[in-house]
């Protein structure tokens, strides 16, 4: 073990000797005799946060990370000095900082060592850039497991790797490739049956090894910027990752038109082919409600224009496409094209908001238009500038929402697919190079174009996409995973990497349903489809250069397949809002790993296929050609089987029937599911009466339903319907209670309530202490009931 006395090891720095303490509030402050200083924040019982200067000087504490609205407070801190170390205690945690080496360890109020450094903190000097590579080496747990880091391509579990985050523009990537197109610098680790996070907010190039170069060290760095982490304690991972996206932020609630089926290539045009494409989504009764325009949209990719020979009339296009239940969505990318006749670029020009090199001239890279600038998103007043432009898109031509890609900043022509290392950025008045402001350009090109769509779609509710992303891009935006291929291989990669993303608090993601590059086959396609509805964000995009990729383009088995499982997530909307819901009230996953499921179950912690979608559907998708069914690890509990309604036992691997017209799909027991009418599209019908199926559990279960207008804001004053159920059942009864909250009226009046998988026959029926006439209920194994919505308790009772 090296020692830190030794001050410079292999070319590091470490810390020395604690000479000065003092504590100012919720902060505590260490300085060493070699002028390093660390500020340790206690923000709540069980999150901290660790900065470290060096030369006694911290940087300005600025971050586009942290949500403003972020939880603080704790009702426990105390201090106590020994003669070898001091100890800092929370109500949930213990933390030791030595005074030799100002190395830390963390642990629970047993004593249980949650996370401890090896090394700990360390830098070394940058020669080539100045400032220093700062560094942190924790020591890895026995057994420990490791997860989150955002978009990787790679096994649920991180365990042996190593990654690294810098957005980067990656074409056609595959399995294992890093890095993609997200950085998300936060991870768990998870042993003992403890899980704790470790939020890195530093926006340089940053590195993470999980015991990848040494079996018992898991180390993080970055090529510039502070040592700066919070730390989240547990034990159970929904906790961490709770506190790390509270501390992050979420969305506000989408339009429900957003969580519906999207259809998207690259590129439909001119006006005519969109038209025919909206007019055969509704002659073959498959639902869609929103057709994206790529960059073929534009006059000579020149953004923020209609090329319009293939669009002569914009606004006639979309209201008529409105009318048929379509929203449109177009693309706007970060390169405006240098050209002197073009607006943007003038106005861009006349205001210096153009990203420029270190010896002054405009930043240049080729794009889709040619030669091109790139504003500087992250000045305020460039972001005020682009917010601006979007009122003639949307308020002019009536476009309904705006899809940010190429934002990583994507270059053409060079090797390093970005802007170069000496551009110059405003940083919110911290300015620095493109080393630091590259991760976060994405973040704030979206953040712009959030605030001008949601100015400009008001009174509705605004949705925004974007390719890139830094930690916190969730308040902004949703996402998917890139350029993905049409293989096999892609679909597992799409399944881990959206369980991933919402482990790391950015849930409204999806995939290229199909695959982006390459040609599917019917089958992938429709494989992929069933994996694809049951993800937040759910589009299908392809590349165009390999043929068409719409539901119909394959054979009618497929297209009735994939009508089939569009309709299923129709049917599942006020599932699916309630679950974006719950994410953005209760800081909730809207897909679940198993491992975050149950994690007390080790068999959980290397699954990398199934997943719960929402908190009682389970999902596992076939990801081979020809098969009939698959494997699959089935979590703890009871578990109703969807298409045949057999109840298995979990805990366990088994074999499950899913030929080509079927995934293996579970409802947890006890769940209370809500179901709409099938539509075209959101809005389409009126919804006359919602579904519940209530599958039968030997104990309680709660559920929930969400509802409001579905667009606007009326929902933030109290304008919603929240609908929490108790189910409790027993040997011959079941009793499920209503408890409602929210003062929105729904355009229903009554429940139809399907029981599924009651063990016992119906005797009678109460519903608020008044008895009902069995003649209201079928009793042919198909019981259902219908109810009026204002219920308190149905109770039924068995023979």
């Amino acid at each position: 073990m090296i020692t830190n006395t030794e001050l410079e090891y292999k070319g590091n720095l470490y810390p020395n000797q604690i000479i000065d303490f003092k504590k100012d509030t919720d902060k505590f402050y260490f300085t060493t005799q070699n002028g390093v200083i660390l500020e340790l924040t206690v923000l709540r019982n069980s999150a901290l946060r660790f900065r470290y200067a060096t030369e006694h000087v911290f940087e300005p504490d600025f971050s586009y990370a942290i949500d403003k609205n972020a939880s603080r407070g704790y009702d426990k801190l105390e201090v106590e000095e020994t003669k070898t170390e001091y100890l800092v205690e929370t109500s949930k945690l213990k933390v030791l900082v030595d005074k030799k080496t100002m190395r830390i360890q963390i642990s629970d109020r047993d004593g249980n060592i949650i996370n401890e450094d090896e090394l700990g903190f360390h830098w070394e000097e940058n020669y080539t850039y100045g400032g220093n590579t700062v560094k942190m080496s924790k020591i890895t747990q026995t057994g420990e497991s490791f997860y989150g880091m955002g978009d990787k391509a790679t096994h649920t579990n991180l365990k042996g790797k190593r990654v690294n985050n810098w957005v980067t523009d990656q074409y056609a990537y595959g399995k294992d490739q890093d890095p993609l197109y997200k950085a998300i610098p936060f991870y768990i680790g998870l042993h003992h049956n403890k899980a704790y996070g470790i939020f890195f907010d530093n926006t340089f190039r940053s590195y993470f090894d999980f015991s990848h170069e040494r079996r018992n060290t898991t180390s993080f760095w970055a090529d510039g910027g502070e040592m700066n982490y919070y730390f989240f304690y547990g034990p159970d991972i929904a906790r961490v990752v709770r506190s790390y996206t509270d501390l992050t932020g979420t969305p506000e609630l989408p339009p429900l038109w957003a969580l519906g089926y999207h259809q998207s290539k690259w590129s439909y045009y001119p006006e005519k082919r969109v038209k025919d494409l909206a007019a055969k989504f509704r002659k073959l009764n498959i639902p869609c409600d929103a057709i994206y325009l790529d960059i073929d949209y534009m006059d000579g990719f020149r953004c923020f224009t209609w090329d319009k020979t293939r669009f002569p009339d914009p606004k006639a296009m979309i209201d008529e496409l409105y009318e048929d239940g379509f929203k449109t969505v177009v693309m706007i990318d970060p390169g405006i094209k240098v050209d002197k006749d073009y607006w943007v670029y003038q106005e861009a020009r006349d205001k210096d908001y153009f990203c420029k090199r270190a010896d002054g001239p405009y930043l240049r890279g080729k794009v889709w238009p040619g030669d091109c600038n790139f504003p500087d998103f992250t000045n305020p007043e460039v972001r005020e500038w682009w917010a601006e432009l979007y009122k003639g898109l949307i308020v002019e031509d009536g476009v309904h929402a705006v899809w940010n890609d190429m934002n990583e900043p994507a270059v053409m022509e060079v090797p390093t697919k970005t802007a170069p290392l000496d551009v110059r950025h405003d940083y919110d008045g911290h300015p620095c190079s493109h080393r630091k402001a590259h991760n976060v350009y994405g973040m704030q090109m979206v953040r712009a174009t959030y605030e001008g769509v949601k100015k400009y779609v008001y009174p509705k509710r605004p949705f925004v996409i974007t390719r890139a992303a830094y930690a916190g891009a969730q308040r902004f935006s949703s996402t998917w995973t890139g350029d993905n291929v049409a293989t096999w291989e892609h679909l597992w990669i799409a399944n881990v990497q959206v369980q991933r993303m919402c482990m790391s608090g950015m849930s409204f993601v999806g995939s290229d349903i199909g695959g982006f590059a390459e040609q599917p086959s019917g089958e992938l396609f429709a494989r992929w489809i069933q994996l694809g509805v049951f993800h937040p964000f759910c589009r299908v995009h392809s590349s165009g250069d390999h043929g068409d990729q719409e539901p119909w383009s394959f054979d009618t088995e497929v297209t009735n397949i994939v009508r089939k499982f569009i309709e299923i997530r129709y049917q599942l909307l006020p599932y699916l809002y309630t679950m974006f819901w719950k994410y953005v009230k209760e800081r909730m996953p809207m897909l679940k790993s198993l491992v975050y499921f149950d994690q007390e179950d080790q068999q959980t912690h290397f699954r990398t296929d199934e997943f719960i979608f929402g908190e009682h559907i389970l999902v596992c998708p076939i990801q081979e050609p020809n098969a009939k069914g698959r494997r699959m690890y089935i979590p703890r509990g009871k578990w109703h089987n969807f298409w045949t309604g057999e109840v298995v036992e979990g805990g366990m691997e088994k074999w499950v029937v899913a030929d080509i017209d079927k995934i293996p799909l579970f409802i947890k027991e006890g769940a209370i599911i809500p179901k709409y009418p099938v539509q075209q599209y959101v809005g389409e019908k009126q919804i006359d009466q919602l579904t519940l199926d209530v599958y039968y559990k030997s104990g309680v279960e709660n559920s929930t339903v969400y509802e409001d207008a579905e667009e606007g804001y009326d929902y933030t004053k109290g304008r919603y319907s929240v609908r929490n159920f108790k189910l409790n059942g027993k040997d011959k009864e079941l009793i499920v209670q209503q408890f409602k909250d929210g003062t929105y009226i729904t355009s229903y009046e009554t429940f139809k309530i399907n029981l599924i998988g009651l063990p016992f026959k119906i005797a009678s029926i109460e519903v608020d202490n008044e008895p009902v006439s069995l003649k209201e209920v079928r009793l042919n194994g198909n019981n259902s009931i219908e109810i009026s919505k204002n219920f308190t308790e149905l109770h039924i009772t068995g023979k």
